[in-house]
């Protein structure tokens, strides 16, 4: 996002902060009703961007007046994330790359079929009439699903699909994201009834509450052992502390033996607990450029102990490719704080070297020991 985008998009925050609730549930449900019907909504982009990253950030539900493309990909929303293609997991479809992908289907792989779908769709929305949107949209994902396996049967029709998507976006990473959205259609109602079965919030992800959801997945990952990333994805939007997620393997293994952990079924829960890391880090980086100095902190808190239950948790786990990533974005850190913390004022550097930030650690936390910390990992590793 540009300077003047961020501007833009802080003033819109603002803005939207003064609204009720209900207010700005039915000015979302006015621009998407212009977009659906391709009236011109230039100037509404970051509007809409904004209203929509708000519900989603509260959890809130505002009435949706929707559309074909998002009736289509409702089954699956659940697994939809804000990372970009490039660094959405196996668990994870990236919103970036629903667009082209929308767009692909279309314009390229089924437009006729698309066109007629579009105007049965945009009638029985306005009806509101659910049933029959149900069933025009399982009839339509289940075309598609058909098609997109038949062109992704040969060489050829990989080739040609990755060239078609490339119209559309830049993002060579898209093509992963419609693998994951083909075979999350093929399951989505079990993905559906899943993401239902599982608690609104999951305030501790330990003892009962483990125990349960460990029982609700294990019974899934039974039936589909190649969606189990997506099951994964779904816990972790209800978990209060997102990184408790790798207590499922942590949990599951004989004992702290990084092997032991690496030979669970969940043992990708900790690449993506370190995929969160990473969120957090960039998260980090934006607001001390902006010098959100409270904001910062409870990230960087957040930062320590995700590092801190990591290595608690699993023994040695510096000689394993978790280590090294691990590593690698603690390093990352500390070289922000560092570029970052030179345009801060002096008399706010202790509040982000504050020990209490570092509660696990009994040494100096400041920023020497955070630089420092970082070029061991870089060129010997922790030890």
């Amino acid at each position: 996002m540009t300077p003047k985008n961020e501007i833009q998009a802080d003033r819109v925050r603002k803005y939207l902060g003064h609204l009720t609730s209900h207010v700005r549930s039915n000015l979302l449900v006015e621009i998407e009703r212009m977009q659906m019907y391709d009236e011109d909504i230039s100037g509404f982009e970051i509007i809409l961007a904004e209203l929509r990253a708000e519900f989603r950030k509260s959890g809130e539900k505002p009435n949706r007046i929707g559309n074909p493309s998002r009736y289509f990909f409702k089954p699956i929303e659940a697994l939809f994330v804000d990372r970009s293609p490039e660094r959405a997991n196996a668990g994870q479809i990236s919103r970036g790359s629903l667009s082209a992908i929308w767009e692909w289907i279309n314009q390229d792989m089924l437009p006729s079929m698309a066109r007629d779908y579009a105007e049965r769709m945009k009638q029985v929305i306005v009806r509101d009439d659910q049933d029959e949107a149900k069933s025009i949209v399982a009839g339509f994902q289940s075309k598609t699903i058909k098609i997109l396996e038949g062109l992704l049967s040969t060489e050829r029709g990989i080739s040609d699909v990755r060239t078609g998507l490339g119209k559309y976006t830049s993002s060579r990473a898209s093509f992963d994201d419609l693998m994951k959205i083909l075979l999350a259609l093929r399951l989505r109602e079990a993905i559906v009834a899943f993401h239902d079965s599982l608690p609104p919030k999951v305030d501790n992800f330990d003892g009962d509450a483990l125990a349960r959801i460990r029982g609700q997945l294990d019974a899934f990952a039974a039936r589909y052992p190649e969606a189990v990333p997506f099951a994964l994805t779904m816990v972790t939007k209800r978990l209060k502390v997102p990184w408790q997620l790798a207590r499922l393997a942590t949990k599951s293994a004989r004992s702290k033996n990084a092997a032991e952990v690496a030979s669970t079924r969940y043992a990708i829960s900790i690449a993506m607990v370190l995929d969160h890391l990473d969120d957090r880090r960039i998260e980090l980086s934006h607001v001390l450029r902006s010098n959100r100095i409270p904001v910062a902190r409870e990230i960087l808190t957040d930062i320590y102990d995700i590092e801190h239950a990591l290595r608690d948790w699993i023994d040695r786990i510096d000689d394993t490719d978790w280590g090294r990533r691990l590593g690698g974005v603690m390093a990352a850190v500390a070289s922000d704080l560092k570029a970052e913390l030179q345009s801060i004022p002096a008399n706010l550097h202790h509040v982000l070297g504050s020990h209490s930030l570092h509660r696990h650690h009994a040494g100096p936390v400041g920023l020497a020991f955070l630089v420092q910390k970082g070029r061991s990992w870089i060129g010997l590793g922790h030890k």
